[in-house]
């Protein structure tokens, strides 16, 4: 499937520590736009039907060995229909040196042509991992990201709300600043998010009546994180008297985000109130209701037993 993202060609060939055996003249242009890869077995034998030349194109032990028994000019003629179209680029596995055939046609039709020692199965599931991440769908938010217990909990809330002051406190009980003011989200798979920063502001945080601070600087490098999955979704808001918040924990509010529902809690701010200390609490209990103990349900579950005997 195309992505509306795209990823130079050469990161992942940095990536990849892939050799290159021919580079074509718009190499440091070419781009990746799609996740998905081919192995050509039935392209090299000459079937061509739902073929998709923009996915990167990998030779394994399967398709070396099927081109070497071919004759030089059955395996000439099976690059040369392979290397007409316009395919991304081909890479190599096992360290097998390409077949001169392979080389000339790559040369002439300018294809770029890689060799990889890892083995085809590895390199053809880290490659993929690799490009869902470079093309996975994403969105920018203004929030506050933090990871806490190992729990990537996203803070969200009007300006002014107390996000950064509340993360900074979490930073000063051991836990660990991902993002601040603006979070870069990535759908990594049908039901994981991760998320980071954006580079130019990566572990810098605005304090008002502060200004701008280095978390990394100032805390150290444990302080901070380059990403995190996200977990659970915090909506910070000013108390409403009146208003009715949920005492127990028996109602799940999720929040939508690209496509995934997260949990998510809301709440209350007034002063004297320790947010760091509650979002602590937030995070475990979110921790133990994804290992299938929930102590709200648990609770009505002995209240209503106890009313069933007449205890109460």
């Amino acid at each position: 499937m195309r992505s509306k993202y795209s990823v130079k060609l050469k990161t992942i060939v940095a990536d990849h520590n892939l050799r290159p055996i021919h580079l074509s003249k718009d190499y440091e242009q070419a781009v990746l736009t799609t996740a998905d890869v081919n192995r050509p077995a039935m392209q090299l034998t000459g079937f061509y039907n739902y073929f998709d030349p923009r996915r990167l194109q990998i030779i394994g032990r399967v398709e070396s060995t099927y081109l070497n028994s071919l004759s030089r000019e059955e395996r000439r003629r099976a690059y040369e229909r392979f290397m007409g179209y316009d395919i991304a680029a081909l890479v190599v596995c096992h360290g097998v040196t390409p077949s001169p055939e392979c080389v000339e046609m790559a040369e002439r039709f300018d294809r770029n042509l890689f060799v990889t020692d890892e083995d085809t199965s590895d390199f053809q599931a880290n490659v993929i991992a690799a490009l869902h991440n470079y093309l996975a769908p994403r969105l920018t938010t203004h929030g506050v990201l933090v990871e806490i217990y190992g729990e990537g909990v996203l803070l969200m809330g009007e300006s002014g709300i107390g996000k950064s002051e509340t993360a900074l406190e979490l930073i000063k009980r051991g836990h660990r600043l991902v993002a601040d003011d603006a979070v870069e989200i990535k759908k990594i798979n049908r039901d994981h998010l991760v998320g980071t920063a954006p580079e130019i502001i990566r572990y810098y945080m605005e304090l008002r009546g502060i200004g701008v601070i280095n978390v990394r600087h100032i805390y150290g490098v444990g302080a901070v994180k380059p990403s995190t999955g996200i977990d659970l979704v915090v909506k910070m808001e000013n108390w409403v008297p009146g208003k009715a918040y949920d005492r127990l924990g028996l109602s799940n509010e999720t929040e939508t985000v690209l496509g995934v529902e997260l949990p998510c809690v809301t709440i209350p701010v007034t002063p004297g109130r320790n947010l760091a200390v509650i979002l602590e609490l937030a995070a475990m209990n979110n921790r133990q209701k994804k290992m299938g103990f929930n102590a709200a349900e648990t609770l009505a579950a002995e209240h209503d037993m106890a009313i069933d005997k007449g205890n109460i």
